[in-house]
């Protein structure tokens, strides 16, 4: 059997070659934690970037709905006839109650839908202006602004309410 050469070495020299691969396994081990402890730092990063954005977003989508809603406000009867489509064919007794300043919108953007329906409009003031719900003997259906705000900004992950405390977010559409 020929002996391993590193075996040769003076006793000093196979110290400090052993202590050099266990300096080098040490500092290999403490840069690969480093680097996972680095990879999920950014994984976390990208993912609160992801939340601020999101809710940037619903910040932003909630302005352009209120001025929507105050300059274009007879995209209400759109939405009161969707509701009203919605609604089982078979319904009877249907009401649809609007916010009292969208009454007339609904009544003459929806009114053939109103009448095919045989449904009855209210003005209800406890919605917000660009709300309507659908009441009959079968169910309800619900297409106020917090409603549909709420499904909207799910689908993007957020839990942001539709009303604010925020000083930029007071001057609310609705029954002020």
């Amino acid at each position: 059997m020929v002996p391993d050469a590193r075996d040769q070495r003076p006793a000093p020299i196979r110290r400090a070659a052993g202590e050099d691969v266990r300096s080098t396994q040490c500092c290999s081990a403490q840069i690969g934690e480093l680097v996972h402890s680095l990879g999920q730092e950014f994984a976390d990063l990208r993912q609160e970037m992801a939340r601020s954005l999101a809710v940037a977003a619903t910040h932003l989508a909630r302005q352009i709905v209120r001025m929507e809603l105050t300059t274009t406000p007879a995209l209400i009867a759109n939405v009161a006839q969707e509701a009203l489509d919605a609604m089982l064919l078979n319904a009877q007794h249907i009401t649809l109650r609007v916010h009292p300043d969208d009454t007339a919108l609904v009544a003459q953007g929806a009114a053939e839908v109103l009448a095919a329906r045989g449904a009855r409009l209210v003005g209800d003031a406890s919605l917000s202006r660009g709300s309507c719900l659908v009441e009959s003997n079968i169910g309800l259906i619900d297409a106020s602004i917090e409603s549909r705000w709420r499904r909207a900004v799910a689908s993007l992950g957020c839990d942001e309410p539709w009303e604010t405390t925020e000083p930029a977010d007071e001057s609310r559409t609705g029954d002020a």
